[in-house]
Formats: structure tokens, C-alpha cells, sequence
């Protein structure tokens, strides 16, 4: 990976008129403003252009979201979907911010908990009772 003068990772970018098909994975962060067909990972963070249209499972760290995302998107932290975005799939994020406008068909998933924390059961949870 390239790196800039100061050290700091640059981020990978998949331009306007750029159209890819298959498995994209990569460490560091992605912005992608034109297709994507297949799947798209990333551990660090994902922006979708307003021009952008991908057609995949998408996980991530953290991502915003102006474009359109026709699959699964699974964001360990923070998800932001700008007015602009769709999200045709379902949704999992620690954090959730949806902007007016924004169309989202299918459901979210909203665990507070950090990335890889086990969720406790209903039965597990404590039970507070009133004498």
C-alpha cells in the first residue's frame, strides 16, 4: 500500500465510471464512487459516493453512505447514511445516524456493544424484582 509523505495510509478509491466484479477486500480505508459487484470488506472506513451503486455484502468499521448499497451492510461502529443513500438489505451497525431522505428496504440491527462483546441472553440478563 502506498503511503503519504507523512506517514498516514491513503485510501483506496474506486472512481466514477470504474465498475469492478468479484471479492474486494482491503486493510485500509475504501471510497467508492462508481459499481461494485460481489462483496466488499474492509477494516477500515468505507465512504459510497452519491455516484456509487454497489451491488454486494459490505462490511466494515466504520462507512457513510450517499450512494446506493443493494445487499447486506454489517458496520462494527459507526454508520452514517446521508440523505441521498439506499440500502436495499439488512443493516447492523453499533451506531446508527439516518439523515431525511434516506431509503432504507429491509431491517437494522442496533447492538450497543463494542464489536465482539457477547450479547447476553434475556435469560441471562438480570431480572430486577420489587419486594
Amino acid at each position: 500500500m502506498f503511503k503519504k509523505e507523512d506517514g498516514a495510509a491513503m485510501e483506496t478509491v474506486i472512481a466514477a465510471g470504474v465498475k469492478v466484479e468479484g471479492d474486494f477486500v482491503s486493510p485500509g480505508n475504501v471510497r467508492i464512487e462508481g459499481i461494485v459487484k460481489g462483496s466488499v470488506r474492509t477494516e477500515g472506513d468505507l465512504y459510497v459516493a452519491e455516484t456509487a451503486k454497489i451491488e454486494a455484502d459490505v462490511k466494515a468499521a466504520n462507512a457513510m453512505v450517499a450512494g446506493e448499497i443493494i445487499g447486506d451492510l454489517s458496520v462494527a461502529e459507526k454508520l452514517d447514511l446521508s440523505g441521498t443513500a439506499k440500502v436495499n438489505g439488512v443493516i447492523s451497525a453499533r451506531v446508527l445516524t439516518v439523515e431525511a431522505g434516506a431509503v432504507i428496504l429491509g431491517n437494522c440491527s442496533i447492538t450497543p456493544e463494542p464489536a465482539g462483546a457477547k450479547t447476553r441472553s434475556r435469560s441471562e440478563r438480570p431480572v430486577e424484582v420489587e419486594a
